[in-house]
């Protein structure tokens, strides 16, 4: 291709990308930031397990600061959805917004969405915000200690993240989504000698009261303190493939190499698209590992210089 428009297209602004952004621009690399205004990390109340903010810090506030401290180095950052990655001679094609942009090197930092469960958007909303519905037991699972917890889901899934809450509190019960439970009789056994309980689905999400969720089952309502999700997660994989990327097998993530490269020259992923803990913190890293790894690899095809 001719000169292209960027060293560097990074797609998804959440803390992989920003991170990347930051480094790529204290590389004096040009560089655009597009992302389409979905990071989970933008969703989260509070998070405590982040070091350095011994008070906590709200995902949204966070992810301002990261946006900000990459623009003060020169970094473009814009929103939009990139509908179109295609491999060009020299680089990548990229389409969003007004029209093509090209770039020597690409990062997807696309993340995944967490499937919701069966209830109102605005209720879910609510009740996100007010720590009612949480997402992540790595990250939270310390503030519902010896508080009444559901779990929504089933499975080895399922049974794995109640056990995992089990370790917090003596109160987890285990509903199954949208029928009634099917498990193995080693992950009964399992849930029984925890003292978990189990009910039957159809559930639905049905009222987020002053510092309880209800929850309608064919068995009830329950209360709950917090609602555990346990439902999946969707891998926004869609310009990994069209760009010719490996994904894991089962899962649907981007494979990497210990440098964050992909299988195709020049295409880089990190954060929550890849296989790892889905943490900020190691979202960060990898941000940061890609960063280098493709001032390095851009070094290598045409010495950068002053």
């Amino acid at each position: 291709m001719t000169e292209p428009d960027l060293d560097c297209l990074i797609v998804g602004g959440g803390p992989a990308g920003l991170t990347a952004a930051i480094y790529l621009a204290r590389f004096h690399l040009k560089l655009r930031v597009v992302d389409a205004g979905r990071s989970r990390a933008s969703l989260i109340p509070c998070t405590n397990n982040h070091a350095g903010f011994p008070d906590g810090i709200s995902g949204a506030a966070l992810i301002e600061r990261m946006q900000a401290q990459a623009q003060r180095f020169g970094a473009a950052i814009e929103t939009g959805r990139v509908t179109r990655l295609d491999r060009i001679e020299g680089g990548f094609e990229a389409e969003w917004g007004a029209g093509p942009v090209t770039a020597r090197a690409v990062l997807l930092a696309t993340g995944v969405a967490n499937r919701r469960p069966p209830m109102d958007e605005s209720l879910h909303d609510e009740a996100l915000a007010r720590g009612l519905i949480r997402y992540c037991p790595i990250c939270d699972g310390y503030e519902v200690t010896d508080r009444k917890v559901g779990v929504i889901g089933s499975g080895r899934h399922g049974v794995a993240e109640a056990l995992f809450l089990r370790s917090y509190t003596a109160d987890v019960t285990l509903i199954a989504p949208d029928r009634a439970h099917e498990l193995a009789a080693d992950d009964k056994a399992r849930l029984a000698a925890s003292g978990i309980a189990t009910v039957d689905g159809p559930c639905a999400a049905v009222a987020a009261l002053d510092k309880a969720i209800v929850v309608e089952t064919p068995h009830g309502h329950h209360t709950f303190d917090s609602v555990y999700p346990a439902l999946g997660s969707d891998i926004h994989n869609e310009l990994a493939i069209q760009a010719g990327a490996a994904l894991a097998e089962g899962t649907g993530c981007i494979l990497v190499d210990s440098h964050q490269r992909t299988n195709v020259p020049g295409l880089y992923a990190g954060g929550d698209v890849v296989i790892g803990l889905d943490q900020i913190s190691h979202a960060m890293g990898e941000g940061g590992v890609a960063a280098t790894t493709i001032r390095n690899d851009l070094a290598r095809d045409e010495p950068l210089l002053r």
